[in-house]
């Protein structure tokens, strides 16, 4: 596809009050709402309105009982994508599972049913769990060591697809008229490995887009070997145009390195938009949704964030990648964490310009809706990235905002499609179907 035909992909959070934990109380709606799928469903109206990609809803199958923050994780996503689909048209839905406290055969009948009714819209987000909080809910075992979580999510990936295709009604041959079908349109997969044991068939047909498309999200080696051999879509924390290359770049060498055409990887990482009408009202609006109330603020979270002595603390001071590198063994996600570190081994910054980069762990862009739009196209007009899940602090008002104010610049640059065409979310993404 040439330049001039490529689209820029967006997708968009949708997770209860919004992406930034404490911007809720200058947010339009009510406490109830969050558990109301109706909600849902007029945020999936307001992105389908700005011609959205997707919606995407993450999970965390656990309640986060803290009296100081908000609730983030709520209804199950694959099943809120399933109603949802029925009553909004045309958008696709990124339902997050976990495939360390999921079934293969389970999860691959459920999503295919979904994908099926939708008539391909779903993308599924393939996330190995990584908290004590999440395990405890799944019985009185500790979370397994991290090589053992990616070893079985690639594991749990290969089982899906394999129950995906296994029954495929185009393999039918002329069918008699003593017989409803052609059994052999369906096989056994047989699948005996060191985390399942699955016989197969699935009792659901081959989909639409041959299966549900597959999104991952993590920039650890364990992360990049799963988004290489399975990723479709890879979610991640991008904070600088030469570190959207280089980790691309990684990924899809890995992929070659495997024997996978990296052609079908498209890279979406979050994006944390501040919209204003000027560049100094968008840094006051940061400062006050971050809950932090001014720059020294900002600078403060950060000093605690990362455990620095605030006397000793200098924010003017060029920071040391070195100083960001998590632990490899910490139980916490990696992935997310590394793009700080990229951020610092590219640009020589400081404390206080960091802050003004990076909410929430993801790249933040302030200003006007033109500020906005150059901060989108600038990574992606030379493949840096293919696209961007939006994060938008409030819910359901600054995905309004992007949708009123943004969306129309990026139309007006011809960057950005003004209506839906049709087809599944795979020819969406330019992605291939699964033979």
């Amino acid at each position: 596809m040439s330049q001039s035909q490529r689209q820029l992909n967006l997708n968009v959070g949708l997770n209860t009050t919004g992406y930034v934990a404490k911007a809720w109380p200058y947010r339009t709606g009510n406490r109830q709402e969050i558990t109301d799928p109706a909600y849902y469903r007029g945020l999936a109206e307001i992105a389908h309105r700005g011609r959205f990609d997707a919606v995407f809803f993450s999970d965390h199958p656990a309640l986060v009982t803290d009296p100081d923050g908000r609730p983030f994780h709520t209804l199950d996503p694959l099943t809120l994508a399933a109603a949802i689909t029925a009553q909004v048209p045309d958008i696709g839905f990124v339902a997050t599972f976990s495939t360390t406290y999921n079934s293969p055969y389970d999860l691959a009948r459920r999503a295919q049913t979904v994908d099926l009714i939708s008539g391909g819209r779903l993308i599924i987000n393939a996330v190995a769990s990584f908290t004590e909080a999440v395990a405890a809910n799944f019985g009185a075992a500790h979370l397994p060591p991290r090589p053992e979580r990616y070893a079985r999510a690639s594991e749990f990936l290969d089982v899906a697809k394999q129950l995906w295709a296994s029954w495929d009604p185009r393999r039918e041959g002329e069918i008699p008229p003593n017989r409803f079908w052609d059994a052999s349109s369906a096989r056994r997969i047989d699948h005996h490995g060191p985390h399942f044991d699955v016989k197969g068939p699935l009792n659901v047909p081959r989909g639409p887009q041959g299966h549900p498309v597959l999104a991952q999200a993590g920039a650890s080696e364990w992360g990049i070997d799963l988004a290489a051999r399975h990723g479709e879509i890879i979610y991640a924390n991008i904070l600088s145009h030469e570190a959207g290359h280089e980790f691309g770049r990684r990924v899809r060498d890995r992929a070659l390195a495997i024997g996978r055409d990296p052609s079908g990887i498209r890279i979406i990482p979050g994006l944390v938009p501040i919209i204003a009408g000027t560049r100094a009202e968008a840094l006051r609006k940061h400062e006050l949704l971050s809950g932090t109330g001014s720059e020294d603020g900002l600078i403060a979270r950060f000093i605690a964030e990362h455990g620095f002595d605030p006397h000793r603390f200098d924010p003017d001071a060029i920071l040391d990648p070195e100083q960001f590198v998590p632990d490899p063994n910490r139980l916490l996600a990696l992935g997310m964490t590394l793009g700080l570190v990229d951020l610092l081994r590219h640009e020589k910054l400081t404390a206080r310009q960091v802050v003004r980069r990076s909410e929430g762990h993801h790249r933040l862009v302030l200003g006007t809706p033109e500020d906005i739009a150059d901060g989108l196209i600038e990574f992606w007009a030379d493949g840096a990235v293919d696209g961007y899940t939006i994060q938008p602090p409030r819910a359901p008002d600054d995905i309004i905002e992007f949708v009123d104010r943004v969306i129309p610049v990026l139309q007006d640059r011809g960057v950005f499609r003004r209506e839906y065409e049709s087809g599944t979310v795979r020819d969406r993404y330019r992605l291939p179907y699964p033979e």
